[in-house]
């Protein structure tokens, strides 16, 4: 049962804000994380996406470092992602704005000379990419001597992204005598590796089974034939603005996800926006900046965003491919039904996605529940080439898991004539 957050003993300043952003109850991971991290020791914090992990960390943070002091940082948080980073930076903001503490976000994308004067002013508290960070430092242009708190956000992702040698570099130059949070959705061999080397002795904290989807979120799923009925289908559905009122559509692929983006803006009412690795930081920004406050009523997006959203009110969560990485399907449908408000997942799959869809359903342990296509979509048929190809994946699949699979593509020998002017000349 949740606590109020009057019980946790916070520092007054920290309630306060709390208060007037409505934060009345924690949630489970809140309730037993914040407690263990103002105690000072080491956390291993393992719960779903949308279940407020980022609060668990900051708040403890935020008391511990009570108000302005000095100019060297003392907490430093480490993220996956821009948009990630600029998340939690934007949470801080919030939850100490009646303390004097400074904290300031870094990251990759830009030009460093801003950030460098940020910190050096004094700060705080840093919020970063492990990247930018350990360049920084190479600049000369953070000291971490006085660092007293290390996070690491998205610890999965961190070690997915290959984050590793950073964390290590920076590992060396930290004092070693500091508290360590660590909060990730999964505990993967890869983490559970990384806590090994960065936490002393910590408490583990897992709310739910590793990788299990949100129990707000509906999950459904339509079996679609081919990339052209997924379009038609699309369409159809987000043409109920009603229903699907902000919706975040995922594709695999930077240059889908752009096709998408423009045919949807083309065949519906209001701008659709697509963000990937390629567009510009302030693209970027400006699209999630335009969905979060109401102004745009679709977003179209790769990965790249999959943990860094935090937007409140996602209707729907729409995958139009099934996720390469079967841990990125509980990050996609962890944007819709946060904070314990329901949202719904909807994820197109063709044959070969199925297979896939199938082994998703039983890491996440999630019930998907399968939805026919609407009689108006026209379903159309499936192009030769797709159709090969999606076989031949089929094919590529069973044969990794039984080498002695043989399908229908499985190399044949093929009997070469000989060149009978060359046997003649052999017999010459």
């Amino acid at each position: 049962m949740a606590v109020p957050f009057s019980s946790l003993n916070l520092s007054p300043n920290v309630l306060k804000a709390l208060n007037e952003l409505a934060f009345e109850h924690t949630t489970p991971i809140q309730e037993k994380a914040i407690p263990v991290a103002l105690a000072g020791q080491d956390v291993i914090g393992i719960a779903q996406t949308g279940t407020g992990k980022t609060a668990a960390f900051v708040l403890p943070l935020l008391h511990k470092l009570n108000y302005a002091q000095g100019d060297m940082p003392r907490a430093l948080i480490l993220a996956p992602s821009k948009e990630l980073a600029m998340q939690i930076n934007e949470d801080i903001t919030r939850f100490c704005k009646y303390t004097d503490l400074r904290h300031t976000v870094i990251y990759g994308g830009v030009g460093p000379t801003n950030q460098l004067k940020a910190v050096a002013q004094g700060v705080d508290l840093i919020v970063a990419t492990p990247g930018r960070f350990w360049d920084l430092y190479q600049r000369g242009g953070i000291p971490t001597k006085k660092l007293t708190t290390v996070v690491l956000d998205e610890a999965d992702k961190l070690m997915d992204m290959g984050f590793m040698p950073q964390l290590r570099q920076l590992q060396e130059v930290m004092p070693q005598k500091r508290q360590n949070l660590l909060f990730s959705a999964t505990f993967s061999e890869k983490v559970e590796e990384l806590s090994g080397e960065f936490l002393a002795f910590p408490t583990k904290i897992e709310i739910a089974p590793q990788a299990t989807a949100v129990e707000t979120v509906t999950q459904l799923f339509y079996e679609v034939p081919n990339f052209k009925t997924k379009v038609n289908l699309l369409e159809h559905l987000l043409q109920d603005d009603t229903t699907f009122s902000k919706v975040l559509v995922f594709i695999n692929t930077k240059k889908e996800a752009a096709n998408i983006s423009k045919y949807l803006s083309r065949k519906l009412e209001g701008e659709t926006k697509v963000i990937h690795s390629n567009k510009s930081q302030n693209s970027r920004i400006n699209a999630i900046k335009q969905f979060s406050d109401g102004e745009m009523r679709i977003l179209v997006s790769t990965d790249v965003s999959a943990r860094g959203i935090d937007i409140q009110d996602i209707s729907h969560v729409i995958n139009f491919e099934v996720p390469a990485i079967y841990q990125e399907y509980v990050h996609r449908i962890g944007r819709t039904g946060r904070a314990m408000k329901e949202g719904t997942a909807i994820t197109f799959a063709n044959e070969f996605e199925m297979i896939h869809l199938k082994r998703i359903k039983k890491m996440s342990k999630s019930e998907l529940r399968k939805v026919e296509i609407p009689k108006e979509v026209n379903i159309e048929e499936t192009p030769k080439e797709e159709r090969l190809g999606i076989a031949r994946k089929i094919d590529y699949l069973k044969q990794k898991e039984d080498p002695t699979y043989k399908g229908a593509f499985h190399d044949k020998k093929v009997k070469v004539k000989k060149d009978p002017i060359k046997k003649k000349k052999k017999k010459r």
